[in-house]
Parts: structure tokens; C-alpha cells; sequence
């Protein structure tokens, strides 16, 4: 069964609209982890406007699922994977004011960097990740730069899924069967949610997992977190 990560940055975004510890970040991700989720993910960005430093350090006192760090490989960055030590770092190509992560990697372009970071967190036993799209070119690259999986970036068929889904999850089954072939591991994320995310599991063979925040939180303030977590772990059987 694929793994459901909650990416939990929203929570940390109304705890930080008030200041001080409402709603109370460690306690949510006890909860969400207990409710069964399979791991936790985290999007420190350099404003820290919504997941802080201090609270990757907090949290992995906490996490006992897998713990997914995403972000931009500054040195800062760099810095805090290495010290915390997660099961799995996400490498995106945000730049520091960006309001979401909106494009994938140029693996031909950044080959050289990414390889070196890669390298630094492979080390240390870090299992590697990088954000991707659909470009057959773009996947091969990344086997080149040592990562152990890629997270295809799904906002084109969360965008598609109304219209056509059949055409919206055509790339991606493509790109699955690329990377299944490449050896890489496969996890996905961007927009998927309670109406798309069954179809797309279904029809990607080999993905290992997804990474949901803004529709799994969003969709707790109406059905309740426990039941949620529930009902998105239901669609990935």
C-alpha cells in the first residue's frame, strides 16, 4: 500500500497567525500519527513562516513514523537535515519567497549541485528525494545525480482530474513505469486530495508515497482530523 506523509505546515500556519502554541504543533503530529498516518513531512522555508527551525528540531524529538524534511538546499538547510538526521529529505527548487513549491527540478542544469548535496545526505543515511515533473529527460538526469527516489509534482492532474482524468494521469503513469525501470523509488504530491487521490494511486504503479497537507488539513475543519487521516489512508488501499 502506497504511505500516506502529512505534510502538517497549515497547522503551523494558523499556530503562527496568533503567535504562541495554538493549535499546538508536537501535539497535532502525536495525533496524526496515532490516527495512522505513516509519516510526517515538513517544509521549512527561510521566513519561517510557517514550519520554524525549532520546530523540525521539536518535532524530532516526536515523530515515530518516517520524518520527511522538504526545502531548498541553501547551506542553512543543509545544516539542519544533517544535524537532525530524517529517514528522507525532499529536494525542491523553491526559491526563498515563493508562497508554494510550483515547478520541478532541472536535473540537467543542476545536475552538479544536486549531486553534491545528495552525496553530503546519502552519508549520513539519509534516504534522498527530489521534486520533479512529467519530462522523461528531466527523470533520467536525476538517476545521475544519486537520488534514491523522485516526488512527481501532481498539480497538472489535480488541475486535469475534472476535466479528463484519464488524460491528466497519463504523464505520470509514464513517468512511473520510467522510473520503475531506472531503479528510482517513486513518491508524488502537490494538490492531491479525498476526489483524486484513489485514481491516481491506482493507476501509478510503484508509488511508494504521497506527501498531503493543504486538502488533508483543510478537509479536518470540516470531518474532523481522525476521521481524515482515516478516510486518506482508506483511498490508498
Amino acid at each position: 500500500m502506497t504511505k500516506l506523509s502529512v505534510n502538517v505546515n497549515k497547522i503551523a500556519t494558523l499556530r503562527n497567525a496568533r503567535g504562541g502554541s495554538v493549535p499546538n504543533l508536537v501535539e497535532a503530529v502525536k495525533n496524526i500519527e496515532r490516527f495512522g498516518a505513516d509519516g510526517i513531512t515538513v517544509h521549512p522555508r527561510p521566513d519561517e513562516r510557517h514550519i520554524t527551525y525549532q520546530d523540525v528540531y521539536d518535532l524530532k524529538k516526536v515523530v515515530s513514523t518516517e520524518f520527511n524534511i522538504e526545502g531548498y538546499p541553501n547551506q542553512r538547510f543543509i545544516d539542519l537535515v544533517l544535524e537532525v538526521k530524517p529517514e528522507q529529505v525532499t529536494l525542491v527548487p523553491d526559491p526563498p519567497g515563493a508562497l508554494t513549491s510550483n515547478a520541478g527540478w532541472n536535473t540537467i542544469q543542476h545536475h552538479e549541485m544536486l549531486r553534491k548535496v545528495i552525496s553530503q545526505f546519502k552519508a549520513e543515511g539519509i534516504r534522498t528525494s527530489i521534486f520533479i515533473e512529467t519530462d522523461a529527460d528531466m527523470i533520467k538526469a536525476a538517476v545521475k545525480t544519486g537520488t534514491d527516489r523522485i516526488e512527481l509534482y501532481t498539480e497538472s492532474y489535480a488541475k486535469g482530474c475534472d476535466d479528463d482524468k484519464e488524460a491528466a494521469v497519463e504523464p505520470f503513469v509514464a513517468s512511473c513505469k520510467l522510473a520503475v525501470e531506472l531503479g528510482l523509488g517513486i513518491n508524488a504530491g502537490h494538490d492531491l486530495s479525498l476526489e483524486n487521490l484513489r485514481y491516481f494511486a491506482l493507476q501509478c504503479e510503484g508509488l511508494l508515497e504521497v506527501s498531503i497537507g493543504h486538502a488533508l488539513v483543510s478537509d479536518a475543519l470540516y470531518l474532523g482530523l481522525e476521521n481524515v487521516v482515516r478516510m486518506y489512508k482508506r483511498e490508498l488501499r
